[in-house]
């Protein structure tokens, strides 16, 4: 759909000039988000940047009274389609409201726009000596969308994914109007949590312009520990050993030893451990020293009884940043050859089942399947690949063989997941890769009450069309 001159006119008044982009060469960024292949790629009519919620609800206005469709846009780091463009649809990014409005000591509370940049603001409450938990990885991302996501990372199973930290939106609806469902509460029992509804709804219910979000006081003191163990099975099993000892890890990640080496090589960076097959990364968190001395030791303790082939203890700020640093950076080490990163969420004992189902199919299709992630919430991140992978080196493959392969890979290892009691998505979201996926997990009870919802806040379709449902 092509927009006609008075529409372009009437976006460039709200917006300026300045930010309305209609020049495709400066609209590619905006035609996709880090999914990797091309197919779901659109160019948007144009690209809007509004600065203010007044003129978000202007837009939102114009786009129901015309039909325009709109895609919101925070910082375009989704894995699954989510802020691609629909066919002839508007990207409204909103990367220019980025303001931090306050940082609340006394209710431990921030309030903050939803083009704010993930990193800027942990650096922001942290200047004030108070920490946002949630941490799902990628700082370049924009808290409004983390929110329509419901990201979750690392740090979920002591803390909890955004969700818990969400007190209050700001939201505009298709129409224009402006909701604030919540506020500076710890308490809310007023009616339905349409709160709760518009986070995860992944832009498809309205935009969200701005949030006030729960902090907590610093911790102290971190540590992290890499523990080796012999197999998978292992290494996933020690974790319920962990919390029945009543320990809680900030993260326990599992990381097989194949993506370690190549990460190594890609950063120049030497991990601690060269035992076994598969390691626990577990970082722990404490108010002294002394607390973290016996929770260490304790860690230890209960892992070496499970088995574990020795317990690397990071406790500088060098060795902590360098083993975190070879984590973090996985995906870059292996991006250039990865298709796409499943998000699957299974019951954590089913773990080690699920990962060999991944071995099965890794050797059925002969494309190689890095699995790894969190190993005390049932994360399970598997990469499909257009490589295979032998001791220590991938090797590329031809299209034809990796890319009919794919498809069959994603839908065998959704229905395992399914049938162990878990889902398609931990925190990833749906957008537009997994959606045909959906009924695999949901009922056509559960599905068709979405799309009520759907049709309720936005009975015109306007709003990220072709999303989710």
């Amino acid at each position: 759909m092509a927009l006609g001159d008075e529409i372009i006119q009437k976006l460039e008044k709200i917006v300026g000039a300045n930010n309305l982009l209609l020049d495709e060469e400066k609209m590619v960024d905006y035609s996709h988000d880090e999914f990797s292949l091309p197919e779901i790629r659109q160019m948007p009519a144009l690209v809007v940047k509004p600065g203010s919620t007044a003129e978000v609800a202007a837009i939102m206005k114009l786009a129901e009274e015309k039909v325009i469709p709109i895609v919101p846009r925070g910082g375009g780091t989704g894995l699954c389609g989510g802020c691609v463009p629909s066919e002839g649809a508007v990207v409204l990014s909103l990367e220019r409201m980025n303001r931090i409005i306050e940082v609340d000591q006394d209710n431990l509370m921030a309030v903050v726009e939803a083009g704010v940049r993930l990193g800027d603001f942990y650096q922001a409450v942290g200047e004030k000596n108070l920490f946002f938990p949630p941490h799902p990885g990628e700082e370049s991302a924009m808290i409004g969308g983390l929110i329509a996501t419901n990201a979750g990372g690392a740090r979920a199973v002591k803390y909890g994914v955004v969700r818990n930290y969400v007190r209050g939106l700001e939201v505009v609806l298709p129409g224009g109007e402006v909701i604030r469902p919540g506020g500076k509460l710890l308490k809310n029992s007023t009616g339905y949590s349409l709160l709760h509804l518009l986070i995860g709804s992944e832009g498809t219910l309205g935009v969200i312009t701005q949030a006030i979000l729960q902090l907590l006081p610093t911790p102290s003191y971190y540590r992290t520990l890499v523990i080796p163990f012999g197999s998978l099975e292992e290494a996933v099993e020690a974790v319920p050993a962990l919390f029945k000892a009543k320990i809680i890890p900030l993260a326990v990640e599992f990381v097989p030893k194949d993506v370690i080496q190549i990460t190594e090589k890609y950063l120049k960076k030497t991990w601690p451990s060269r035992e076994g097959t598969t390691d626990l990364l577990i970082i722990l968190d404490a108010s002294s020293e002394n607390e973290m001395d016996a929770l260490s030791e304790r860690v230890a303790e209960v892992c070496l009884d499970q088995g574990a082939l020795d317990v690397y203890v990071a406790d500088s700020p060098a060795k902590q940043e360098e083993v975190l640093a070879i984590r973090s950076q996985i995906y870059e080490a292996i991006k250039a050859e990865t298709i796409e990163i499943l998000d699957i969420v299974v019951p954590r004992a089913e773990i080690p089942a699920h990962v060999r189902k991944v071995q099965e199919v890794s050797h059925r299709y002969g494309l190689w399947l890095p699995t790894f992630g969190h190993a005390a919430d049932g994360n399970v991140h598997t990469h499909i690949m257009r490589c295979h992978y032998d001791q220590g080196v991938c090797y590329p493959l031809p299209e034809e063989q990796w890319k009919p392969a794919v498809d069959k890979v994603r839908a065998e290892l959704y229905r395992d997941a399914t049938q162990r009691g878990g889902l398609i998505s931990g925190e990833h979201g749906i957008g537009v890769v997994k959606k045909p996926y959906l009924s695999l997990v949901l009922t056509e009870v559960e599905i068709a009450l979405m799309r009520r919802i759907k049709k309720v806040f936005d009975p015109q379709g306007i709003c990220n069309p072709g999303k989710v449902i």
